[in-house]
């Protein structure tokens, strides 16, 4: 049987806290979903088809990693889909606090046997938030080290367009 897991967010954009999740994600189940998720009342930095190919290409890698998106209820697209597991990164405690709430939330609404697997961020990762990288990129710090290369290049472009 194959192990299905799936590691959502908005990835806007993709830091290597979150590559580095997925890496270790991928070596433990045979088919790894990163999904997207379309929240139509938030503007991106990305557009959503943008951080889909940013995201395709920075998992490029990872011959089990699939890059989708969804929008609605996570527990929808996880019983539509048939994931064994949901994966979820922490950093810090006050991630696990929110993520608590949401993976038992969650649960409820599984229809399957679905778990909530946390997996902490490497300790060097810990701090960096998609947030933060927006922000000190638009005031043109660099970013270099806590994303991949690519969406530095992406993001450089990006901040050229406006």
């Amino acid at each position: 049987m194959e192990r299905k897991a799936l590691y959502a967010g908005s990835f806007d954009p993709i830091t290597n806290g979150h590559l580095n999740i997925i890496e270790r994600a991928a070596r433990i189940y045979d088919s790894f979903t990163v999904a997207i998720v379309v929240n139509p009342n938030k503007k991106g930095f990305f557009s959503i088809d943008e951080r889909l190919e940013i995201v395709r290409n920075v998992t490029a890698h990872l011959p089990n990693v699939r890059v989708d998106k969804f929008s609605g209820l996570l527990a929808d697209y996880v019983n539509e889909n048939g994931f064994a597991a949901v994966v979820r990164g922490l950093r810090a405690t006050t991630d696990f606090e929110n993520e608590i709430q949401m993976a038992q939330m969650n649960a409820r609404l599984y229809s399957g046997d679905t778990e909530t697997i946390f997996l902490m961020t490497d300790p060097k990762y810990s701090f960096i938030s998609s947030s933060m990288i927006k922000e000190v990129a638009s005031l043109g710090g660099s970013v270099d080290g806590l994303v991949p290369e690519y969406v530095i290049k992406k993001i450089k472009d990006k901040l050229q367009e406006e």
